[in-house]
Order: structure tokens, then sequence, then C-alpha cells
């Protein structure tokens, strides 16, 4: 390994600590070390990163600090999946649910050592729906991906969630997840790309597709745009390219959408979900295959012929040239990853979850308007 990545145990950097799991003995921690550089990295780019793992049930996120030490901040959230970060908050999806998290700092101020504080602001309920992915698009409306259902769907108040589009294959919106639809995209704000496993409309019929019928979908046009994919995952434009994660290969790559080809860029050791970006570089989520729906993959091939063991972990990759800069590991009970974020503009941010007593003591008050006179027109 290059010297660059050789690995630091998150205890011997001093870390900054706060969450649900924090002073409590467990029977099967997890443990995080990361590469020399990563925070650096990070601390250069005023960034700290975040990612979900939905088998632990754990949203965590991992800053440079504010005093050269890491700050991991990490909360229980049951079924934690999609996340989506905004310029001042952060979505998340779980079992039930999908909430909005609001920074509840003013800019440029701190609070017990912490830059920004993502606090819970709101919920939609939508039931056990299996959402896998969140996008705000150019209305401001809240997009996500229903698997269960197989469709795009909104979410507005009207039901659990109200579709607005299905892949053409699919012949109704059904509890049955028939296709296991799983990401989607925007473009210019409106709804662009979706992955699929396979085109199946028959209750898990994709589970036989999982090694090469993986599509990636025009959702303007229902129009395939590249076929033949090993469970695709995580369709995101980024400065004009399609970038796609083949997870059941280990590969990282772009879409060449006028040739209908996938463009191999990296390949990671580990089933691939979570993509996000942050100026020359891609932030992926790595997986252990834990079951037979990820046995029998092309990645069991790739893996044995590069005598590589699978990693639970967080890869940064130079977009420029496919080079592996950095990565963080995760060891013990967390051994996989289903999303990940970047949270710009935040070294130390903590996120405020709904068991412990921050929920309590942390409260941010909006716009004080109670000073007003009413007047004749509003009494």
């Amino acid at each position: 390994m290059d010297e660059s990545l050789q690995e630091v145990p998150l205890a011997k950097r001093g870390p900054s600590l706060a969450g649900d799991g924090v002073g409590v003995e467990g029977d099967n921690p997890f443990h995080i070390n990361y590469t020399a550089g990563l925070t650096a990295w990070m601390a250069q780019n005023a960034l700290s990163l975040a990612f979900t793992t939905y088998s632990a049930g754990k949203v965590v996120l991992i800053g440079p600090g504010l005093a050269g030490n890491v700050a991991v901040s990490e909360r229980n959230f049951g079924h934690a999946m999609a996340l989506r970060a905004t310029e001042t908050g952060l979505y998340l999806s779980t079992r039930h649910q999908v909430w909005l998290f609001e920074n509840g700092l003013e800019n440029g101020s701190q609070l017990n050592g912490w830059d920004r504080i993502y606090m819970p602001r709101r919920s939609d309920v939508t039931g056990a729906v299996d959402v896998h992915d969140i996008a705000i698009d150019i209305d401001g409306r809240l997009l996500v991906v229903v698997t269960l259902y197989n469709c795009l769907a909104e979410l507005n108040a009207r039901g659990s969630f109200s579709p607005i589009w299905r892949p053409d294959f699919i012949s109704k919106i059904i509890n049955e997840d028939r296709c296991h639809f799983n990401g989607f995209c925007l473009e210019n704000g409106r709804p662009a790309y979706a992955t699929v496993i396979g085109a199946s409309d028959t209750a898990a019929g994709w589970r036989d597709m999982r090694a090469d019928g993986g599509m990636v979908i025009d959702v303007r046009a229902d129009q395939l745009v590249v076929g033949g994919l090993a469970m695709p995952h995580t369709p995101r434009i980024y400065k004009d390219v399609l970038y796609v994660l083949e997870a059941g290969s280990g590969w990282f790559g772009r879409v060449d959408r006028s040739r209908g080809t996938f463009e191999r860029l990296t390949w990671l050791p580990g089933f691939l979900r979570g993509l996000s970006f942050h100026g020359d570089f891609a932030v992926i989520g790595l997986s252990k295959p834990r079951d037979k729906i990820f046995s029998g993959l092309p990645l069991d091939g790739e893996l044995t012929r590069r005598g590589a063991e699978p990693e639970c972990a967080i890869y940064v990759i130079r977009l420029s040239d496919g080079a592996i800069c950095h990565k963080l590991t995760i060891t013990g009970s967390v051994e996989e990853i289903y999303d990940t974020a970047v949270l710009s503009g935040t070294r130390q941010p903590l996120l405020v979850g709904v068991q412990g007593e921050e929920i309590n003591e942390y409260v941010a008050i909006g716009p004080d308007t109670s000073g007003r006179r009413p007047s004749a027109e509003y009494p």
C-alpha cells in the first residue's frame, strides 16, 4: 500500500465524540480508521463527510475538527438509508420517515465547540416503503425513490407518497419490489436518470437479473440509456457527466450517453453505494457482501482475481485520473454503508438525534415578529 494510504486509528487522534453510542457499552462496537491525508483534505476543503448504515441503524458525521482533532457525531435511526445534503441542512430516509435537519446556528458562529448543529425540523411519514434516494427539484418538490412500489414519488402530505413516474415495464403501483428501482438524479433541476436492477414486472423478479440485467433509464423519454450492468446504483450528474456505481462489480464509472456505454474509471473492493462529489473528487461508499443477494455477482470474481478482501469503507477518488486518494474504513458491528454526503462549510458538525438529551437542550428561535404592532388590515 502507498505510504499516503496507511491508516490511522481514530482513537490515536484524540477525537471529539458525540452521539447515541458514546459512553454506551456495546457487545460489538464499530471502529473507524482513516488514511493520514484524509483529515488534511477535509480541513483544506472546509468540509465534513456523512454516511448511513441501515443494518446498524446509524448516521455518522465525521469532520477534521476545529482544533486539529477529528470530530465524530453519530445517531441511531432505524434503517437509515438515503442522504441528501442542502446548503443549510440534510435529508435522511429511515424505515418509516424522511427527516429534514436544518442548521440551528448563525453563519460563522459556534456553540459548545460545534460549528454546525443539524437539528430535526420536519418529518414526512411514508410508512415502510423503502425510500432509497432523495432529491429536491427546481420547483422545490421533495422527490424520493419508493423502491417497494417501483416508482419515483413526491412527498407532499397528500398521501404517504404521490407517484410521478415509474418504468414503462411496471404495469401498476403495487407494494411489490419488482425491479428494485434504487436511484435517480436531476439534470437542470428536473428528474433525468434512474437505475433499476432488472426489467421485471413480477414480485422480486429482479433477483434473477442481478449479474447483468441492470439498467440506466432516461426518465424524460422512458428510454434505455445503457443496460447489461451488475446492480447499478446512485446515478449522479456532476459537471455535465453522468456517473454511476456498478455495485455488483465494484466499478465506479461514467455513462457515455451518446454511445450508450458504461466507461469504467476505478475499481474498489466492495459493493458500491453512495456517491457524492466535491471539486475534482468523488466520495464513494463500500460494503461487504453479506448474504445471497450479494453472491453470484461479478464482484466475486474481481475480488478473487485481485486477491482482495471486501471492505466497509469510504473512498475519495480523484475524477481527473481515477486515482484513489484517501479512505476511511469501518470495522466491527458496521459492515455496510448505504449512502454518503459531503457537508460543505463545516469542520465540526453535530447531528441532533431524537433519543439523546440534545433534542431537549438545543433550541433555535426563528424570525421574531412578536413586537410588531397590529395594523388596521391585520387586527
